[in-house]
């Protein structure tokens, strides 16, 4: 069986490594070739072209970062419906509305391919450590053929139902993170204007029922220190909350929280935040209150 594995970024890249180290033989793309080197320092093949990878794999995998990726990977001249063999299986990890998935597996399947959007939750650390969360939509029969492969990938692999339903579990999701963190910067930017001890009110909170995983992911590993390199970009968490924003409304939904987190990710890209992680949705907060959150110097 041989595997290709299309967008070697943050993700992908992690993701990959954990199909070498577990013996698959792999093919690899990313429009930036130096995105691959590592992998194929550790065996895997490089491929030149899109068309070339499809051509010669059973499974191929795409971890892209924009709807508008899968589609011209997917749909362009060199990709993957034009040059994937019939029988093979497409699992894709990007993070996309369920229109497009649907519109992938359409296209796909008038071709003979199979096609999962399989997005994923975890971040990098749960791609390197094979502990991913994934949510898959698609045909079953399809799933369970890979579904040893995703095991390698993921602790927590869940088949959802018909093609994309996957997305629609993942922007859910993303929906709450985005949320989530504009609430725990609000809180936090709030006690700091009060005077309190950033830290001191992080560890009562990390007790208490207003405890969430980003209000710790944020502060504990990134506001603190004033360190926003980013693990999952302010782009990514706007393009996601504006996505899952649109499912809101589709189920009939006027007025909700995510609308005033897709502000706040828009206020944070609009002041040049946009590749920085997504905890420095803060810094806006903070400037218009005038405070920091963040440790307080040994005396």
């Amino acid at each position: 069986m041989k595997i290709g594995f299309i967008g070697t970024g943050v993700m992908g890249s992690r993701m990959a490594g954990r199909l070498l180290i577990n013996g698959y033989q792999l093919k690899v793309y990313n429009r930036t070739k130096e995105k691959v080197r590592a992998l194929v320092e550790k065996g895997a093949e490089h491929a030149e072209t899109i068309a070339s990878l499809a051509g010669e794999c059973d499974i191929i995998c795409t971890c892209l970062s924009m709807p508008g990726d899968v589609e011209e990977v997917y749909f362009g001249g060199p990709g993957i419906v034009k040059h994937a063999r019939p029988g093979s299986i497409c699992i894709d990890f990007t993070t996309v509305g369920a229109d497009t998935s649907k519109a992938v597996f359409e296209k796909a399947a008038g071709r003979g391919i199979d096609y999962l959007d399989a997005p994923v939750s975890g971040g990098p650390e749960g791609a390197e450590n094979g502990t991913l969360t994934i949510m898959v939509g698609g045909e079953r029969k399809a799933f369970e053929k890979v579904s040893s492969v995703l095991e390698v990938l993921g602790a927590t692999i869940e088949y959802l139902g018909p093609s994309g339903s996957g997305s629609i579990a993942k922007l859910i999701n993303q929906y709450l993170v985005a949320v989530h963190s504009l609430a725990a910067s609000e809180a936090m930017v709030t006690g700091a204007a009060f005077g309190l001890d950033s830290e001191k009110l992080l560890n009562i909170l990390k007790v208490s029922y207003g405890d969430s995983r980003m209000l710790r992911r944020h502060m504990e590993e990134y506001v603190l220190d004033r360190h926003f390199a980013p693990g999952g970009a302010v782009k990514y968490v706007l393009k996601d909350v504006r996505l899952a924003n649109q499912l809101l409304e589709r189920a009939g939904l006027n007025e909700f929280t995510g609308q005033m987190a897709e502000h706040a990710f828009e206020t944070a890209a609009a002041k040049g935040l946009n590749d920085h992680d997504m905890s420095t949705v803060i810094q806006p907060i903070e400037e218009k209150c005038g405070v920091e959150v963040r440790k307080h110097a040994a005396p």
